[in-house]
């Protein structure tokens, strides 16, 4: 008995952080051109698999989460003096040579 009602406690504390996980994503969105090279999320297209994957800075088709309602806020400059931007969708800059 004992050992069920331990299990039960544990069951229960992976739903709630499960949910907690669940709530705390809801508060984020999908930023493309913001991550640098190496630190996106998951797939960044062409060339990549998962998170961790894109090759250049602020690569345009990689994405990373922030919080909603920041991303086309988020201005960056490059290495080459260029300004850049945040964007809730697939921008085509800053791609790597394939």
């Amino acid at each position: 008995m004992k050992n069920a009602l331990v299990l039960a406690a544990a069951l229960s504390a992976g739903l709630t952080m499960a949910a907690a996980d669940a709530s705390a994503a809801g508060d984020q969105e999908k930023c493309f051109g913001v991550s640098m090279a190496g630190q996106n999320e998951c797939a960044a297209g062409p060339g990549t698999t998962c998170a961790g994957t894109s090759k250049v800075d602020y690569q345009g088709n990689s994405w990373k989460l922030v919080p909603a309602g920041t991303c086309e806020e988020m201005t960056f400059t490059t290495a080459d003096g260029r300004m850049v931007h945040g964007s809730l969708t697939k921008l085509d800059r800053d791609l790597p040579e394939m």
